[in-house]
């Protein structure tokens, strides 16, 4: 199972909460809008720093800010700040693995990891931020009702 590292979800939450401020934000803030503990967002808040995402102010009317709008960040560009390179395996883009001389799939990840991480780059924060809960899929679909239930729901 491909599973998002609960430092990059959190990471997520806070830099959407974070877009939604006009001005700098403390962790205090945060920790408390999004339920996320305080040393849990301090410390991603530094190292989102670090990597560029947010700015960061210093003082007794310090925060922190974005660095780019929630649109020009990607959920890759977040994964890749908490967890470092996105790569479903450990041979994908050309790093070395134990069953490398056994495995007859070596180098055939590579596509499955792009692909993934193409995905990815697609989806801002922005979007994230809008993106109501699509539940469509599990509703039958008029075409699939017997005539009954679809007059039914039709009248």
């Amino acid at each position: 199972m491909l599973r998002l590292s609960k430092l990059a979800d959190y990471a997520t939450v806070l830099l959407v909460q974070l877009g939604r401020h006009d001005n700098l934000t403390t962790a205090t803030a945060l920790a408390s809008e999004t339920g996320v503990p305080e040393p849990t967002v301090a410390k991603l808040l530094k190292g989102l720093a670090a990597d560029g995402l947010v700015v960061s102010h210093r003082g007794a009317r310090g925060g922190y800010r974005l660095a780019q709008p929630l649109e020009e960040i990607s959920v890759a560009n977040v994964i890749t700040a908490v967890d470092g390179p996105i790569a479903i395996t450990a041979c994908v883009d050309g790093r070395s693995c134990e069953a490398r001389a056994t495995c007859n799939l070596s180098g055939h990840w590579d596509m499955v990891n792009n692909a993934i991480r193409e995905t990815l780059m697609s989806i801002s924060l922005a979007d994230m931020a809008h993106v109501q809960p699509c539940l469509d899929f599990l509703a039958p679909q008029p075409e699939t009702l017997s005539p009954a239930i679809r007059a039914e729901k039709e009248g």
